[in-house]
């Protein structure tokens, strides 16, 4: 999508500071960080969010996308003490950026109920 921030990020064309990067993912830190880890990790492929992947049938990305999140927990340092991954689909849940992505959270205590 042309107008896609993350797809922007993905071609290099607006900077965010890398974690890490695979050849179906990217891993970046999220500007607005609401724990002292916010990182966001992405399939490079461009899919709105959560409910549209699960409408495909089949997600290929999601064994390599999962293993991303927990090895940039662990690159972060807190997959030890625990960390929340956290995936907003839709507007009243929050999601401001229509490209699917997950937040890993860390780095204090996570309260509940969230938000």
């Amino acid at each position: 999508m042309a107008d896609c921030l993350f797809c922007k990020i993905v071609t290099g064309d607006i900077p965010a500071e890398l974690v890490a990067e695979s050849g179906r993912t990217i891993a970046f830190r999220d500007i607005n960080p609401q724990a002292p880890t916010h990182v966001l990790v992405i399939p490079k492929d461009t899919t709105p969010d959560l409910a549209a992947l699960a409408r495909r049938g089949t997600i290929a990305c999601w064994p390599r996308w999962r293993r991303r999140r927990h090895q940039v927990a662990a690159a972060e340092g807190i997959a030890a003490d625990g960390y929340r991954v956290v995936f907003n689909t839709g507007p009243r849940a929050g999601q401001t950026v229509f490209h699917v992505h997950a937040h890993v959270l860390g780095g204090r205590d996570m309260t509940w109920p969230p938000g």
